[in-house]
């Protein structure tokens, strides 16, 4: 089954053998099944991410679920609601979920009948650390590394192939001090250009905000462009003109630290930042770049990647 796609110009035929050869519609805008060749460059990326992970880093890998309690503390609610997923359940009694049943047997609407439970669907890989952090106590001088990820999951119904609902990301997170923290992103953001370099994939880095909603969301998204807190590497997957961020590279000031209460031995609050991979964005420009014939990408590429 063919998949449409939202491209346009000279990248229409590419993009749509991509989506063709590598992924199997699910009655889903944004939602696939992704085929061997696919997951076999997803685990390479991995692994190739894992080999430059900091030796003191503790590695957690989170289920795609989250309390909805640690997501509404965290400020992920107040900040995009627009993007996050609800689990909902069919609660109570047998005889009241069997009214929900014949509800759907007689052409009704099952749905009316569900209510929320407490688990939210990921909307980060970073987002369920900040409690575990908190757990600690407090943060040592030197500061902590994490390495994380998850299935995460946005409300951002698309056809195009870098902006999927569901999707694997995974970031490594820096909890300290604000010198710690710079140095951590300034470093990274040096050594993602030379990891695209590595892959072939063309890249660059700029300065970005993230999707804030409503009116004061706009007031948050300058702020944070103001202050410089976030810078994504770019790949130009559809064109040059629309390149996408495949990697982001963020620092949260103490907002993690205020919101749970991590304390740096200073007694302030700690301040955090991460560096967050793209996981399907990556493998996706890896397919644009080098073609569906892994055989046929520069034997460079291959040998970074492993295969």
């Amino acid at each position: 089954m063919n998949i449409a796609i939202n491209v346009g110009g000279d990248s229409e035929n590419t993009m749509s053998a991509i989506a063709n050869d590598l992924f199997r519609p699910m009655d889903v805008k944004g939602v696939y099944a992704r085929t061997a060749k696919y997951e076999k460059i997803i685990e390479a990326l991995g692994a190739l991410v894992s080999r430059h992970r900091d030796p003191d880093a503790e590695i957690y890998r989170f289920p795609p679920v989250m309390s909805r309690r640690q997501v509404e503390k965290s400020g992920y609610l107040l900040s995009f609601p627009h993007l996050l997923g609800c689990v909902c359940c069919l609660h109570g009694s047998e005889d009241e979920i069997r009214q929900a049943l014949d509800c759907s047997a007689d052409g009704g609407d099952w749905t009316d009948w569900l209510s929320a439970a407490d688990l939210v669907l990921s909307p980060a890989a970073c987002y369920p650390i900040y409690p575990v952090a908190a757990e600690k106590g407090p943060v040592p001088a030197e500061g902590l590394h994490f390495d994380v990820a998850a299935d995460c999951f946005r409300r951002e119904p698309s056809n195009d192939l870098d902006r999927l609902q569901s999707f694997r990301m995974r970031e490594f997170v820096r909890i300290g001090s604000p010198e710690q923290i710079m140095e951590f992103r300034e470093g990274w953001m040096a050594r993602a250009l030379a990891l695209a370099e590595s892959l072939g994939l063309p890249a660059r880095l700029d300065l970005a905000n993230d999707p804030f909603f409503g009116r004061g969301g706009q007031l948050m998204a300058a702020s944070q462009v103001q202050q410089s807190l976030k810078f994504e590497l770019l790949i130009p997957i559809h064109s040059a003109e629309r390149p996408t961020a495949c990697m982001s590279f963020n620092y949260h000031l103490d907002h993690f630290g205020d919101a749970w209460g991590i304390r740096h031995p200073t007694g302030k609050s700690a301040h955090s930042g991460c560096v967050a991979f793209g996981m399907d964005r990556l493998a996706v420009a890896l397919f644009r770049t080098h073609g569906l014939t892994l055989e046929d990408w520069p034997e460079g590429v291959r040998k970074v990647l492993g295969i």
